[in-house]
């Protein structure tokens, strides 16, 4: 159920929760925790001390690729690929990646190992969701960019049985308490579409996720007459065919990346990410190529997904302003802007003498990492964007996401002495 409420959300504060946008976005969208982070900053309420590379303002999060010719995915380095290759030794068998150096916009040198390799994309999955959205505003208001602020920062979505069943925790404020709670998402749980974007994108909630897609859903059956009401949400599916929903879930994911010029047969979402509305919508599998997924991040890069504006409003969700995970969790990177989206999906089967962790599966351990690294942050010298599939059993995917990225700064410095001297 939603409403539409013009309404002041509290601010927030949570000092371990891995988070993303920038600091002073909460007036613009609504996202209340923001402020908090900001005031923790200043020691007015509790709350980590972030990295200079987490504390950007919206005004320095901005699209860098400007002037680069024609299509670098399209001629791999190879002398590049080869280096990269090396830093994967043994198990470069098990991986695939992709690597776009943009220090030299006018010189871009790109590589990639296994970069048609086809894998389950994960959590990573969650920037097509992000896209679905951002298209659908823009065809609705095509000109009208106030129209589409105006929606996600006012549309209130309420989780309901849609969200059945996740357990990622997301941060809420207890304003009473002048405290934020780390909890699952429950039915009646209400916020404005900007933090369910957010929840979605930062804390990887699979509830959360759920909602953002129903309502792209509903916002693309409905078109200006959404946000409707909750016996209109009802109807819509309840009264509509399983095959005809599948068929405007289908259209609503896949839709938004024939328009962008990506290809769903290399990068897909195929349906819900709860297991409630996999039940209720019939969808599809999900796939996802290290090349694919460097083509959505180039295109964001450039401005040319969906438009500027969106490209713009997808990279500030994906900017992490908090305890960074796996592969942006690398030292290396304290001082970088860490635009970043991962996902994991681990197995594990009977085998004497083994202990099944997490991140650790002797059947399945698929790793993912979507990172753009600018650094330092604010004025970088050092541009880059990487993408990443693993699939290396019974070793902490994590941890090697997180020390191949140290490696891979590493490189990247010693492409570019000049550039990594004046960090």
């Amino acid at each position: 159920m939603i409403r539409l409420l013009l309404l002041l959300l509290c601010v927030s504060a949570l000092p371990w929760v891995a988070v993303s946008y920038p600091l002073d976005g909460a007036e613009q969208t609504g996202i209340s925790r923001l402020e908090g982070y900001r005031l923790a900053q200043q020691d007015k309420v509790p709350g980590n001390k972030l990295t200079a590379g987490a504390q950007l303002r919206q005004a320095q999060v901005i699209l860098r690729v400007e002037g680069v010719a024609g299509d670098p995915l399209q001629s791999p380095d190879l002398q590049l690929t080869q280096k990269i290759i090396a830093l994967l030794g043994s198990e470069a068998d098990d991986y695939s990646i992709s690597l776009l150096d943009l220090s030299d916009p006018a010189h871009p040198r790109y590589a990639e190992h296994n970069g048609s390799r086809i894998r389950n994309p994960g959590s990573v999955g969650k920037l097509v969701v992000a896209l679905a959205l951002f298209q659908a505003l823009a065809d609705i208001y095509p000109d009208d960019i106030a129209a589409r602020e105006r929606l996600l920062r006012n549309t209130i979505i309420v989780a309901d049985e849609f969200i059945r069943s996740d357990h990622h925790r997301v941060p809420f404020w207890l304003p009473g308490e002048m405290r934020l709670q780390k909890r699952k998402l429950v039915e009646g749980d209400a916020a404005n579409y900007w933090t369910y974007l957010d929840w979605m994108l930062s804390a990887s909630s699979n509830a959360a996720a759920s909602m953002v897609f129903k309502h792209v859903m509903l916002l693309r059956h409905f078109g200006r007459d959404y946000p409707v009401s909750a016996a209109s949400e009802q109807a819509y599916f309840s009264q509509t065919s399983k095959k005809e929903l599948s068929h405007d879930l289908m259209a609503a994911l896949q839709f938004p990346l024939v328009r962008n010029g990506l290809d769903p047969e290399k990068l897909r979402q195929g349906g819900f990410f709860s297991k409630e509305g996999k039940r209720r919508v019939p969808g599809g599998s999900s796939v996802c190529t290290t090349r694919e997924l460097m083509h959505y991040l180039l295109l964001m890069a450039q401005g040319k997904l969906v438009d500027e504006w969106s490209s713009l409003q997808i990279k500030r969700l994906i900017y992490i302003t908090e305890r960074r995970i796996r592969y942006a969790s690398s030292p290396a990177l304290k001082d970088a802007a860490v635009y970043f989206k991962s996902g994991s999906f681990y197995k594990c089967r009977p085998e004497y003498g083994f202990v099944c962790r997490k991140y650790q599966g002797n059947k399945l351990n698929l790793m993912n990492s979507v990172a753009i690294i600018e650094s330092p942050a604010g004025a970088p010298q050092l541009h880059y964007m990487v993408t990443v599939t693993s699939n290396v059993l019974k070793k902490n995917s994590a941890v090697a996401h997180q020390t191949l990225a140290t490696r891979l700064h590493a490189l990247m410095q010693s492409l570019h002495p000049v550039h990594a001297s004046q960090q």
